[in-house]
């Protein structure tokens, strides 16, 4: 211990000085009792110093001052709000201030928010540019079917609320480049896109393995992987594709995302989503010589891209996922469509 004296005291005998607005006494007694009742330390203290300030926010809920605590038995009734109070009264469901999906994330139900137009009018550049490339050769298309497969892997994974997940975004985009130089080794032939399926799911397999997580999280992360890895590979339909039908169907989805994003009805947006798929795969099928099969490719591949538009809304979205998996699935769920619809119809 220090052997320093305190500050306002003399060890030899000399009376302690007084605090600020303190009175001396002369018994030590009647000093020390006064001092430990009625002393008022000035400036900050340790309270002061570590205990931050409380807002108006977080005593919205408090009671009023004067409250009793309820009888035995008697249910306390919720204090009512304020006139002018910008919260309301503290309810199961939340205050008037919480959105659907925040009371969605509450009460632990996945909430449905729509990307809305920017993310479709960035859905519509990427699928002209699908279908202008398409037009012009099989590796001019591969440019924007890459970066389609790139954002693809990375929008499923924060979709699913797994961020970062470096490992499983590269693995699935590694098989999707490896799908399409199958292709393009194979002669743009489908089975290319099925055996790289099968390994990657074996490889997916080998590195939810060699994880030390939990088996709920490692199976998780696998059926994750597996995912992004089969819709960035699934993508690679489009090189498979013959190239008018690649243009009909990306120009068909391209609209119909551009029409579901108009502020109408759920219903009605979709029935005007598929008319509009139809319409424009007609336009393109005449501008491209394909004919009246033109519709049905429309129709089908709009179908698909707004099943793939609905999964881009669901579960916990937000900014990331609205610009990445709602950008890229519309387009890589479409892709089965264009493949099997154009070759059936072409």
């Amino acid at each position: 211990m220090s052997n320093q004296p305190y500050e306002g005291y003399d060890p030899y005998g000399q009376q302690p000085q007084a605090w600020p607005g303190q009175q001396p006494y002369d018994d030590p007694y009647a000093a020390q009792q006064y001092t430990q009742n009625t002393q008022q330390w000035q400036g900050q203290t340790w309270e002061t110093q570590t205990q931050q300030p409380v807002t108006a926010a977080e005593t919205a809920y408090l009671p009023p001052q004067g409250y009793a605590a309820p009888a035995a038995g008697e249910v306390p009734a919720a204090p009512a709000p304020a006139p002018d109070s910008a919260y309301g009264p503290a309810t199961v469901g939340g205050n008037t201030r919480v959105t659907d999906a925040q009371r969605a994330r509450a009460e632990g139900r996945s909430p449905v928010i729509e990307p809305g137009m920017q993310p479709a009018a960035l859905t519509a550049l990427l699928g002209l540019l699908l279908a202008g490339a398409a037009a012009v050769g099989t590796y001019a298309l591969l440019v924007p079917l890459v970066a389609l497969q790139a954002v693809t892997a990375a929008g499923w994974f924060r979709l699913n609320g797994m961020w970062p997940a470096r490992q499983g975004i590269a693995l699935g985009f590694a098989g999707a480049l490896a799908a399409d130089a199958a292709l393009l080794v194979s002669d743009r032939s489908p089975s290319a896109i099925l055996g790289t399926l099968g390994v990657w799911v074996l490889l997916s397999l080998v590195l939810q393995l060699r994880s030390h997580a939990d088996p709920d999280e490692r199976m998780y992360g696998l059926m994750a992987t597996v995912a992004a890895a089969a819709l960035a590979i699934v993508a690679g339909g489009y090189l498979a594709a013959e190239a008018d039908a690649v243009t009909v169907g990306a120009i068909a989805v391209a609209v119909a995302v551009l029409a579901r994003a108009l502020p109408l009805p759920t219903p009605a947006s979709v029935v005007v989503a598929l008319l509009a798929a139809a319409g424009a795969g007609v336009a393109a099928a005449a501008m491209t010589g394909l004919g009246t099969p033109g519709a049905l490719l429309g129709a089908g591949a709009g179908a698909c891209a707004l099943i793939g538009h609905r999964v881009a809304s669901y579960d916990y979205p937000s900014r990331f996922v609205h610009f990445t998996a709602g950008v890229a699935l519309p387009l890589s769920a479409a892709a089965p469509a264009v493949y099997v619809l154009g070759r059936a119809l072409v």
